[in-house]
C-alpha cells in the first residue's frame, strides 16, 4: 500500500473552507485544492495510504461535522477512495489557477504559463507535498503582511531612525517557500527558511530555483529555530512564522535568540480564538502585538520587539 495515496473529497459549504483546510493540514495531507460546485465547495486532498486507516478517516468525518455544528453551518460530506502514486500529485493541481494576493503578488502555478500582463510580483509555485499554494487565508494574510513590512526596502525603519540597510529574514516552518520567495521578491536582501519537514525543505529548494533566486539570498536549511542559531550571523530583521498557534506558543521563548530589540515578527497559522494566547506569550517575551489582521476565522499578529 505504500504506493497508493488516499483522495479525499469533501463537499461543503463555502465558509467552511478554511477551517477544513485547516483540519486536512493536521490530518497530514499534502496536497489540496478546491473548486467551486454551484453554491458549494468541493475540497480535494491527498495523504499516503499508510498514514491513515479507515478508523482515522471515519474520525476525520466526524471532526468535520463537529467543526460545522459548531458555527451553525450544513455538515460537509466526505468521500474517500485510493488511487496509484502516479495519480495524487497531478490530480490536485488540474483546478488550481493564477491567484492574486494583496496588491502586489500573483502566485501562479509552475506548469502554467506566465501572464501576459506582469505588473504583479509573480511567485511561481510546484508545493509538491508542502503546505503553501497560496490559496490558505493564513498564507494571504503574510503574505500581505510582508508587503507592508517591506514595502520602503531597501530604506527600511530600522528601530526609530531611517537607514539604507539590507534586511535579513527568517521563515520558520517555510513549507514551500512561498512565504520566502515572497520576501525576496519584495526586496529582502537574504532569507534562511527552515522546517522540520525534509520534503519541505525539498520543496523550498525547487521553488528557489523556479524563481531564479541567487541560493545566497534564500538559504534553506532542516530544523527550526535550533537550525538557524546555527546559520544565521547576526540577529534578523524580522521573523515570519506561519505554522500553528501551539507551535508558535512553543517556540516564541527561543527567538530571542536569532532576535534585535528592533526585529519585527508576522506569526500566523492561528485561529481567533486562539489569538489572546499567542498575544499574552508574545508580551511575555518581550514582544509587542501591534496589528492582528484577520480572514474569516483566521488571524495573522503583527509584532514588533518591545
Amino acid at each position: 500500500m505504500a504506493n497508493t495515496w488516499w483522495e479525499l473529497k469533501i463537499l461543503c459549504e463555502p465558509d467552511l473552507e478554511d477551517s477544513i483546510f485547516w483540519r486536512l493540514e493536521t490530518f497530514g495531507c499534502r496536497g489540496t485544492a478546491s473548486e467551486s460546485k454551484g453554491n458549494s465547495s468541493l475540497l480535494k486532498a491527498y495523504l499516503p495510504s499508510f498514514q491513515a486507516q479507515l478508523l482515522d478517516l471515519s474520525a476525520l468525518s466526524l471532526l468535520l461535522r463537529q467543526d460545522a455544528l459548531c458555527v451553525g453551518l450544513s455538515s460537509p460530506m466526505l468521500h474517500w477512495d485510493l488511487i496509484d502514486e502516479e495519480d495524487w500529485a497531478t490530480n490536485w493541481k488540474k483546478h488550481w489557477q493564477p491567484e492574486e494576493i494583496g496588491d502586489r503578488f500573483l502566485i501562479n502555478p509552475a506548469w502554467l504559463p506566465l501572464p501576459q500582463s506582469l505588473e504583479r510580483l509573480v511567485i511561481r509555485l510546484d508545493p509538491g507535498v508542502a503546505f503553501g499554494t497560496g490559496n490558505h487565508a493564513t498564507t494571504q494574510l503574510c503574505l500581505e503582511s510582508l508587503e507592508m513590512r517591506l514595502s520602503d526596502v531597501p530604506d527600511s525603519f530600522i528601530g526609530n531612525e531611517e537607514q539604507k540597510k539590507p534586511v535579513v529574514i527568517a521563515d520558520i516552518g517555510c513549507g514551500s517557500g512561498i512565504l520566502s520567495i515572497g520576501a525576496i521578491l519584495l526586496g529582502a536582501e537574504k532569507v534562511y527558511a527552515v522546517d522540520t519537514d525534509p520534503l519541505a525543505v525539498k520543496s523550498t529548494f525547487s521553488n528557489r530555483a523556479l524563481n531564479d533566486i541567487n541560493s545566497e539570498r534564500l538559504v534553506p536549511a532542516q530544523g527550526s529555530i535550533d537550525a538557524l542559531q546555527k546559520i544565521v550571523e547576526q540577529p534578523v530583521d524580522g521573523i515570519v512564522c506561519n505554522i500553528l498557534a501551539d507551535v508558535i506558543i512553543e517556540l516564541i521563548p527561543e527567538m530571542s535568540s536569532i532576535a534585535k530589540p528592533s526585529t519585527w515578527g508576522i506569526f500566523s497559522g492561528i485561529l481567533l480564538e486562539q489569538s489572546k494566547a499567542v498575544a499574552d506569550v508574545l508580551e511575555q517575551n518581550g514582544w509587542v502585538v501591534a496589528t492582528l489582521w484577520k480572514r474569516k476565522e483566521w488571524c495573522c499578529l503583527n509584532a514588533r520587539r518591545s
